[in-house]
């Protein structure tokens, strides 16, 4: 499952800050575009792709600190060339098997959720229309004057806000999806079918609901109705796995030089708990590139099979859009779609070719040094070698200059946690859109393979493509008229936000609030201990004494809300049972703190208050005051757009 809500914790950003204006609604076409040229390939074989493979993936390996990667390649009805390199476990110098190895690809355990929810789909048992609540045990909130329907979920456009609390545990122990999905609804903060914001709670929502409606748990329906059928032996939806698969579980690293993670349980299982094998997931893309069959097995009808691959949900035709449950790619002159999938050690991928009935799947059990997705890499380098491609090129609109001035500022991710604390990931990993000189821009966060910024040109009216790629940016108002950058992902966009929420403002404010606040307690006794050795006093009243530690209190109270809550949330990126209900005391502890820092900023403000009105002050004792009072007041503008006050048992 995708994991960066929690990374984007830590992210840095930038200091300066760029204006922009609303779009003109006149548009002026792009001058047509030269036609795509392609180049003559190598045929697509065994030892082709063999050769290609490991001229690759060994050096990936050493590279980026990868314990081991297993790879499946299918076409045309069959498995072409499957492949495990480097170990399942380092210490033991076990080596990765394609055929009994089992991995762990994360989300894309939800193409097997909804090719289920389809299954029921086509037998008349599911209304992709309908209400869910009518399918639940529970009900969802109304919000929004509108219900969530299944489509709605396999698009991700439910308009559920993210979670991170008890999505992986350290608990052996199975767990119980109805209590959890009940226990841990998340806000609805978009209007079903309007907005793409990925969700891994609506994804285990449709699989209770395959539950509920096929009379058998989760992962026994998708053994009988998918993993038997298809003869996928090494696979299982099951936490803790069988005894007969323990020994083929692969060991997962953050680094292959580091020591192994713990089996991850995945408590919203539907969405991301698959343990499979390489070979077992050629045979699942094989049933998909043949319309639901493979051999005798037909896990779907071909016409079910053809709407899932479908395209459902996009708010551009020029974007990708989300299919059910599949998402596309286009890529070398091809609709690609598939899946990625995310845990805290492994990291895979899923891609049909289906006009060229290939497929392609890859996991590695490890992080690596993050530095690059060696994945994507190795795909676009798979892609380049068997569809070699060029680019139209296209020339920028008379307008370019004037739709690049129009689109920059800062942007908000939608898939985000908007009503707890965990906010403060979407604040300080806000996107910023910059134009170049060239008349380009670039978006933060997405980088070229050498870690420079991707420069992005406009092809046509607000269109951009990545100068030396083929991915698209599409910028478009919402209906509320404010600007998104529609993704090459389809799963989510970012949002352009205002200035009270512009990261851009308010990190630097609130680093001079708190270097205010710090360097006014460091000195404090640096300035007594001057005193005494001049033998001097300070000539304060009882009230202004009181003010005055008063003061020294509500920054003390600040500076450990805050440093409390960036070392609980540094702590549990390698501890995730800090992200569990148990946990949760010790973060409300320093939210409370922040509390009592917030309440005390009324007493700062008294005191500059009391400065100004009492003539024992000279001037800089008033601006002295006043400074202190600001500097809450930085505290407090970043705690309450991160709502880092806020108590809620979900986050």
């Amino acid at each position: 499952m995708k994991k960066f809500t929690i990374l984007m914790i830590l992210s840095a950003v930038a200091a300066a800050i760029v204006w922009s204006q609303v779009p003109s609604e006149t548009k002026v076409e792009a001058k047509p575009a030269s036609e795509p040229t392609t180049i003559a390939a190598p045929q697509m074989t065994a030892a082709d792709v063999g050769t290609f493979l490991d001229g690759v993936i060994p050096l990936q390996l050493d590279r980026e600190n990868v314990a081991g990667i297993t790879v499946a390649v299918v076409k045309d009805g069959k498995l072409l060339f499957a492949k495990g390199y480097g170990y399942a476990d380092r210490e033991k110098k076990t080596p990765v098997s394609p055929e009994t190895t089992l991995f762990r690809p994360g989300s894309i355990s939800k193409l097997f959720t909804w090719t289920a929810v389809m299954q029921l789909h086509e037998q008349g048992k599911l209304d992709l229309d309908k209400d869910v609540n009518e399918y639940l045990d529970f009900k969802i909130p109304e919000a929004f004057g509108k219900p969530i329907t299944l489509k709605n979920i396999m698009t991700h456009t439910a308009g559920f806000e993210e979670q991170v609390k008890d999505l992986f545990s350290a608990d052996t122990k199975s767990p119980n999806l109805g209590e959890y999905l009940k226990t841990h609804i998340p806000a609805r903060i978009f209007p079903p079918g309007t907005v793409p914001a990925y969700s891994n709670y609506a994804t285990a929502l449709a699989g209770h609901i395959v539950e509920r409606v096929s009379g058998q748990p989760f992962e026994q329906y998708i053994d009988e109705h998918i993993f038997k059928p298809l003869g996928m032996t090494h696979s299982s939806f099951a936490q803790p796995l069988p005894a007969e698969l323990v020994d083929s579980m692969s060991h997962g690293y953050r680094v292959a030089s580091g020591p192994a993670v713990e089996f991850e349980v995945v408590a919203p299982f539907p969405a991301g708990s698959l343990s499979s094998s390489a070979v077992d997931m050629s045979k699942f893309m094989l049933a998909h590139l043949q319309n639901g069959k493979l051999g005798d097995a037909q896990i779907l009808k071909p016409e079910t099979a053809q709407l899932m691959h479908s395209r459902l949900f996009a708010l551009d035709d020029a974007a990708n859009a989300m299919c059910y449950g599949f998402y596309e790619e286009s890529r070398n002159g091809h609709r690609i779609i598939g899946h990625a999938g995310d845990t805290i050690a492994f990291h895979s991928d899923l891609h049909l070719i289906l006009d060229s009935g290939v497929g392609f799947f890859v996991s590695y059990n490890s992080a690596g040094k993050g530095e690059v997705s060696p994945r994507t890499v190795l795909w676009e380098a798979f892609l380049d070698h068997y569809y070699p491609y060029t680019p139209a090129q296209a020339t920028a609109p008379e307008t370019a200059k004037a739709d690049a001035q129009s689109i920059a500022g800062n942007y908000m991710i939608s898939r985000r946690s908007e009503k707890s604390f965990i906010r403060a990931a979407s604040v300080l990993g806000e996107a910023t859109v910059s134009v170049n000189e060239d008349g380009t821009v670039s978006v933060t966060g997405l980088n070229e393979a050498n870690g420079e910024p991707k420069k992005w040109q406009e092809i046509a009216p607000t269109i951009y493509r990545d100068v030396n790629g083929q991915d698209k940016l599409v910028f478009k108002p919402d209906a509320d008229g404010a600007m998104q950058v529609i993704l090459p992902y389809p799963f989510m966009v970012y949002k352009r936000i205002g200035f009270f929420e512009n990261s851009k403002v308010i990190m630097p404010v609130l680093v001079v609030s708190l270097l205010i606040m710090a360097l006014t307690l460091l000195l404090t006794p640096v300035a007594w201990l001057a005193r005494r050795h001049f033998g001097q006093k300070l000539d304060l009243t009882p009230k202004e004494r009181w003010l005055r530690w008063g003061t020294w209190l509500v920054f003390i109270l600040d500076l450990v809300c805050l440093i409390g809550l960036t070392s609980l949330i540094t702590y549990a990126l390698d501890h995730i049972e800090m992200l569990s209900d148990g946990k949760k005391i010790w973060f409300q502890l320093f939210q409370a703190i922040g509390i009592l820092g917030a309440i005390g900023t009324l007493l700062v403000l008294y005191n500059a208050i009391n400065a100004w009105l009492s003539s024992r002050y000279r001037i800089w004792g008033k601006l002295q005051a006043t400074i202190l009072a600001f500097a809450c007041i930085g505290f407090l503008w970043f705690a309450f757009v991160a709502n880092l006050l806020i108590f809620r048992s979900n986050y």
